[in-house]
């Protein structure tokens, strides 16, 4: 992925206030370490899962204080770090294969020539345009949680909204909209949902369907809001939030965006192994080992079928799995706070005390609670990974203390993580996407926020209605 850098001669940019993820991660490893000797020791009882789930289900009501208080001592939250990075391996190292895969993808030329493609042929309307790119950045959201891959894409679609009489916000919102209910409804994301549904101990793709049908209701809010926002700017080209940027250079078209054959058949074997790891997921228990296999097949046969140099193709995987170390070490820090949390053996206790907040409340609010708490959290840890490693851990437990279920809280978190991806100044990835659509932050959010309410407001009554009618969309536990 290309880096972004400030050119030569310009003066450096005033640091904003928001701490880098990492920092941020490793300061709430502190915290916790520092409320392990504030907050009393306790522990629920817990007994075996239902057969066929993993884990231990808290039992309500059996909270009580530790017999043995634990002391830590005062660099135990060093030692957690590696402790954390060793707990989240299995998922780390998926992280590093899935990003040198998806590297050999776009260097394969694959990707960019379905775009342009699917662009040109949607071109003749704006409405085609917009819904068809919307499911297209969607669906790689929704199924592998695409995100960052799509920011080289940028002048691309900025480029054809341009041409078509739109704007880049247009371009954004098409990236953006799509890249964040992708995620919030996620359905085989191996970086949100399959870690949540893992540490909730659900089997891993499970509820797919109903997921399905929040995908579309989603996109289809969100449709409607760009597209207004597009029929507007057509009329009227001065109401558009970037009137007074100058878009006259910087936005050509690759010069190869043939869709050829071997690339059809690269996407064909991309869409058949993630076909196939859906159906193994869901009848033979296949999860992370299975997944990684999957992914390494696709990658060999992607630079066989491109008739890449093996030299050229190790290389091209290698940068795109280096491109992940930020995300990889984040989830490892993560997964330290949860270290600590549990060696103080506090943890509990804090789930307790959420619980207890939310007692009398019933089902419906605590759902709407958990959205609430993941929503916040997601403006200090953008990673979707390291988000679930940090609050799945208490939201899981704290579900069966509540009568939600641990779809219900999974579907939570996914709401809370993914909506406000597309706004969170704390992201490297939206800061960067905005850069290379010269969209300043102030207007991007003047755009969004309405969509974010849209999305909040379908969010809540899809929590609810999961509360009452698990039982019949596949979220009963």
């Amino acid at each position: 992925m290309a880096s972004i850098s400030a050119s030569e001669g310009k003066p450096e940019k005033k640091k904003g206030w928001f701490p880098d993820s990492l920092v941020l991660i490793f300061s709430l490893i502190i915290v916790a370490q520092i409320l392990s000797y504030i907050i009393p020791s306790g522990t629920f009882d817990r007994v075996p899962a239902p057969e066929g789930l993993h884990g231990d289900m808290v039992v309500p009501g059996s909270f009580h204080a530790a017999e043995a208080a634990p002391s830590l001592e005062p660099w135990h939250f060093l030692t957690a770090i590696p402790r954390g990075l060793e707990s989240a391996q299995e998922i780390i190292f998926l992280v590093f294969l899935v990003g040198g895969v998806i590297a050999l993808l776009r260097a394969s030329g694959a990707i960019d020539a379905v775009l342009f493609r699917a662009v040109r042929a949607f071109g003749a309307s704006p409405g085609i345009l917009i819904g068809g790119t919307l499911v297209l950045f969607g669906a790689g959201a929704f199924t592998i949680g695409m995100g960052e891959e799509y920011m080289p894409l940028i002048p691309i679609l900025v480029t054809m909204c341009l041409a078509m009489k739109l704007d880049s916000i247009v371009a954004m919102g098409i990236l953006w909209a799509s890249y964040g209910v992708g995620w919030a409804t996620a359905g085989t994301n191996p970086f949100g949902v399959l870690i949540a549904q893992d540490i909730a101990g659900l089997p891993p793709t499970s509820g797919l369907w109903f997921r399905v049908v929040l995908f579309l209701i989603c996109l289809l809010i969100a449709f409607q809001h760009i597209y207004a926002y597009a029929r507007k700017i057509q009329a009227d080209p001065s109401k558009s939030l970037v009137a007074h940027v100058d878009y006259s250079k910087g936005f050509d078209i690759p010069e190869d965006v043939a869709f050829t054959w071997p690339r059809k058949l690269i996407l064909s074997v991309f869409v058949g192994g993630i076909v196939f790891f859906v159906y193994g997921a869901q009848n033979w228990g296949w999860y992370i080992l299975e997944l990684n296999t999957i992914f390494l097949a696709i990658g060999a046969l992607t630079a066989l079928i491109a008739r890449m140099d093996p030299n050229d193709a190790g290389k091209v995987f290698v940068g795109g799995a280096a491109e992940m170390t930020a995300a990889a070490l984040l989830i490892g820090f993560a997964r330290a706070i949860e270290v600590v949390l549990t060696d103080g053996m506090i943890i509990d206790t804090i789930i307790n005390a959420i619980a207890s907040l939310l007692d009398g409340l019933g089902p419906d609010m605590a759902a709407l609670g958990m959205l609430g708490v993941q929503t916040i959290t997601n403006f200090f840890i953008p990673s979707g990974s390291g988000q679930a490693f940090v609050t799945m851990p208490i939201m899981s437990p704290l579900a069966d203390l509540t009568g939600v279920s641990q779809q219900t809280a999974v579907l939570a978190y996914q709401f809370g993580d993914g909506f406000t991806n597309m706004v969170v100044p704390t992201s490297a990835l939206v800061i960067g996407t905005l850069a290379l659509g010269k969209i300043p932050y102030v207007q991007w959010v003047k755009f969004v926020t309405p969509l974010l309410l849209k999305l909040f407001a379908f969010a809540a009554v899809a929590l609810v209605f999961s509360v009452h009618f698990g039982e019949y969309i596949g979220f009963a536990n």
